[in-house]
């Protein structure tokens, strides 16, 4: 495989935009700091789905709950949206086989383009409905 194909390097940016969801840092944050999705919520003051919700970037807190989030998990605002500044390091890579690691990085990339086509389709479906609400004028 040659270097610019290889997803291991990659693996600088486990937790960057292009590789992982707000979601998907909530989640490891949590699980980082040893905390169940129960007890979060309850610190929280909010119902174990919407909890879920979050994680499952089905929808996303409010600012005033995402500031209690990135105090209660001790990582940024920033780290948590963006996947850029004070957050989680990375997975050390020796607990990790290097062909597990290889297919983690593989689907964060599909991932990603799932979502770059996600956001295309987004824009194409607005484009049509504002073209057929032309039409019918």
């Amino acid at each position: 495989m040659q270097d610019s194909e290889n997803p291991m390097q990659d693996n600088e940016d486990w937790y960057g935009p292009e590789a992982a969801t707000f979601g998907d840092r909530l989640t490891a944050s949590r699980e980082a700091a040893g905390m169940q999705q129960t007890t979060l919520a309850k610190r929280l003051g909010v119902k174990l789905k919407t909890l879920q919700n979050w994680e499952e970037d089905l929808s996303e807190p409010r600012a005033n709950r995402l500031q209690m989030i990135a105090g209660i998990l001790n990582v940024s605002m920033v780290w948590l949206i963006t996947g850029e500044g004070e957050g989680l390091p990375d997975p050390e890579e020796e607990a990790i086989s290097p062909d597990v690691n290889e297919v983690l990085l593989e689907l964060r990339q599909l991932r990603a383009k799932f979502r770059q086509h996600a956001d295309h389709i987004g824009r194409l479906e607005k484009r049509l409905r504002q073209l057929l609400k032309d039409e019918t004028k």
